[in-house]
């Protein structure tokens, strides 16, 4: 791997290819980007790209949506020098809790929660979640923030794709993914099937033995 990220650009973003496709059916999403997060240099590459594209950007806290976006919201505020906040599926917390209810990318409604009260007034928060396909649960996050009356700092995914919710994200804040918008991953994402799915092994995302 440290062959491959050597080559070409830092925009290349050469680790969407070792992304591993849904093999368990319709109730789980249709992608894995967890094998970006078990190779160190790809890892590390996806986190690059979006703290530069994040110049800018300025917030007090990033908040990490349940589950896995906890990986890369805790990732990302260690790299901007800034705290973690969970945001959380219901019943999760052992403190004073606000909840919203939200439709996930399955349709299914959920509760999720955020510690009463996470911050001051007027606090910027980035949310960041693994992938924004529906928007509901992004949706349910800003909520929550909003509630506590946050600002909304922006939004960050692996990837978010197009939709009319995920466009009118754009247009009320700054959206940052390593999928970037116009590009022909962008296209396949909105497509929800990979072109790197044909020659997907994986073998592309074990970590390097030292």
């Amino acid at each position: 791997m440290a062959e491959q990220r050597s080559k070409g650009p830092r925009d290349n973003r050469w680790y969407l290819n070792i992304m591993a496709p849904n093999t368990k059916g319709e109730k789980f999403a249709w992608l894995d980007p967890t094998s970006i997060y078990i190779n160190g240099e790809a890892f590390h590459d996806l986190l690059d790209d979006l703290q530069a594209d994040l110049e800018g950007v300025e917030c007090d806290v990033v908040a990490g949506l349940d589950a896995m976006g906890f990986v890369l919201a805790a990732a990302l505020g260690t790299r901007l020098g800034v705290g973690f906040l969970p945001i959380r599926k219901a019943g999760k917390l052992c403190v004073d809790t606000d909840k919203v209810s939200f439709s996930n990318y399955s349709g299914r409604t959920q509760d999720m929660e955020m510690r009463l009260p996470a911050f001051a007034p007027g606090t910027k928060v980035l949310l960041v979640d693994q992938w924004v396909e529906t928007g509901g649960t992004m949706d349910g996050a800003i909520r929550l923030v909003e509630r506590q009356k946050g600002v909304v700092a922006g939004l960050v995914a692996v990837a978010i794709e197009d939709n009319d919710r995920t466009n009118e994200y754009r247009r009320k804040y700054p959206c940052i993914s390593a999928v970037v918008q116009g590009s022909k991953w962008q296209e396949e994402c909105n497509q929800q099937k990979l072109n790197s799915f044909a020659s997907y092994k994986p073998e592309l995302a074990f970590p390097r033995s030292r």
